[in-house]
């Protein structure tokens, strides 16, 4: 069990399983790369939801690339969700609902998705 992730540093590698670049939305550096993956992050007690986001950014002119890695979250994710094994117990990784929702951008060469996530922290 030492291993085992807190539950924050877990989240911050499933969301790097996606292969872009991952950043907490408050430590994104001014020369960040795009594409990237950046997320806000709760917790709670064991056994109450918490809504989570994660923004997908790209630079283009097409949405195809950010709808495309869209996809591939919302399948990694499944019908039942997902559980990401963490010290203490688990997280379990839901869609939510909307599950991605297109964002503007002052710069219109960005294309922003924002993926809404339930998690809740469960004892193994």
């Amino acid at each position: 069990m030492a291993d085992l992730k807190k539950p924050a540093q877990a989240w911050d590698e499933f969301l790097a399983g996606f292969d872009w670049t991952v950043y907490d939305e408050n430590t994104v550096p001014e020369d960040a790369s795009i594409p990237r993956i950046t997320y806000n992050w709760a917790e709670s007690e064991i056994g109450t939801p918490v809504l989570l986001t994660a923004s997908l950014w790209d630079r283009s002119r097409s949405w195809a690339n950010v709808s495309r890695k869209a996809d591939e979250m919302f399948e990694a994710i499944g019908y039942g969700g997902v559980t990401i094994p963490v010290q203490g117990g688990y997280m379990w990784v839901l869609r939510g609902t909307p599950f991605s929702q297109r964002m503007a951008d002052p710069d219109d060469s960005i294309r922003r998705i924002v993926i809404n996530i339930q998690a809740e922290f469960l004892r193994a």
